[in-house]
């Protein structure tokens, strides 16, 4: 596929260019892509035009229509749906090797290249290890989606059971917790860490094995009335209060293993128009100062600026149950303004449960993260990467925070 011109897609949809681009798509996807073949019916693909962006199947003239009147889908880089596989696109990567498929929203085939690049390229040795990850890699695409698309746990369990019954040889994950299982060993789990009801601490390090709090004495599980009554806590149970945190070295680490993403953690340095005009925060005053006083930490370009921004909302979406839960998302700086606001460059941290605003409290829940940022700006971690092929320790600053007046009292104590 590399050596198929595609500067077609951007002529206009009535030159003669556009038309015979057209016509050669066609001809590549009705040979390679997999086609929907009903007995005595006319093969039919996805339409990959603007309007339709490969939700419709239908057979080659009605999509050579849609494509001359609606234009081909210019985001639509990697032609995954009509033919164009792991092998050819990986292939093409000299050329300006596209990291995110923006049909999928994820970079998955870019890291499975990078860490497989030799099985690809056709030598052997890594064969059967890169078909086990590849095969992960597919089962994975299908909890993405249901992410993405806002589905419900049990339309995910009731799609799987569809395709297990349908499919049997592919071994699809059977149910959403067997898909959840799939993200934990990819190293991208959090931990549930029990807090005090009352907020006043962690069950975490020296006390994780605690009934009751050490400050307010509440028990650390919910209890029914007749534990109540008897006043004796139970060595186990339900929490009666949980914050999920979310680690944040695989986190960092995982920018480094797609080449494409590694190369734009150093955009701020290397690519950024430097004519005193203010276009991204390393042209403010505040990060020119903070290089000056950390120039060991500003000398490596690879390490990681962030922004932490938290506030309190209410997850039912009505007023009549006052309820306020508190997510700390982490922002990298690092990269180019046009993608460091986006979801899939924005990195959850925590979760803190509700029910009621925090207050001052909020140090209680914040740290585990303050923990793991010392050991960033200290320590640092081993990290490989996938650009240059090698590895580096990594180190993290977090340069300021972000939040309304409220939440601002609240995170300066």
């Amino acid at each position: 596929m590399a050596n198929i011109n595609r500067d077609w897609i951007d002529a206009p949809h009535s030159a003669e260019e556009y038309i015979k681009g057209v016509e050669n798509f066609l001809d590549f996807a009705f040979l390679n892509s997999t086609l929907d073949i009903e007995k005595d019916d006319e093969p039919e693909i996805l339409f990959p035009c603007m309007k339709c962006v490969n939700r419709f199947w239908f057979p080659r003239e009605e999509v050579f229509n849609h494509l001359i009147a609606n234009k081909f889908n210019k985001r639509y880089k990697v032609w995954n749906f009509h033919g164009e596989g792991l092998t050819t696109w990986s292939s093409s990567r000299g050329d300006g090797h596209q990291c995110d498929n923006q049909n999928t929203l994820d970079n998955i085939d870019e890291m499975i290249n990078d860490i497989f690049r030799d099985v690809i390229g056709g030598q052997a040795p890594k064969q059967k290890n890169f078909e086990r990850v590849l095969m992960k890699v597919l089962k994975m695409r299908l909890y993405l989606l249901k992410c993405l698309n806002g589905w419900s746990n049990s339309s995910f369990d009731g799609l799987m059971k569809l395709q297990c019954a349908a499919f049997p040889f592919a071994k699809l994950p059977t149910s959403f917790h067997h898909a959840k299982k799939m993200v934990k060993n990819l190293g991208l789990n959090y931990k549930r860490i029990n807090a005090c009801p009352n907020d006043c601490m962690l069950y975490w390090k020296e006390r994780a094995n605690d009934k009751s709090c050490h400050v307010c004495k509440a028990s650390r599980w919910k209890l029914n009335e007749k534990q109540k009554e008897e006043g004796a806590l139970p060595n186990e149970g339900v929490p009666a209060k949980v914050l999920r945190y979310f680690p944040l070295k695989p986190r960092l680490q995982r920018l480094f293993m797609c080449s494409k993403t590694a190369e734009l953690m150093t955009w701020h340095e290397t690519d950024r128009k430097k004519d005193d005009k203010l276009r991204h925060p390393a042209d403010g005053q505040a990060w020119k100062d903070f290089d000056v006083a950390h120039p060991q930490f500003a000398s490596d370009f690879q390490n990681v600026r962030l922004g932490l921004t938290t506030d309190g909302f209410n997850p039912f979406r009505t007023m009549s149950v006052s309820y306020s839960i508190w997510p700390v998302v982490l922002s990298i700086y690092n990269l180019p303004p046009w993608l460091y606001n986006k979801s899939e460059y924005n990195i959850m941290s925590l979760i803190i449960p509700g029910p009621s605003n925090l207050g001052y409290d909020i140090d209680v829940y914040l740290q585990p993260l303050i923990e793991e940022l010392k050991e960033l700006w200290e320590v640092g971690v081993d990290t490989y990467d996938a650009m240059k092929d090698e590895t580096f320790s990594l180190k993290a600053a977090l340069l300021w925070t972000i939040s309304d007046f409220p939440a601002y009292a609240m995170l300066s104590g």
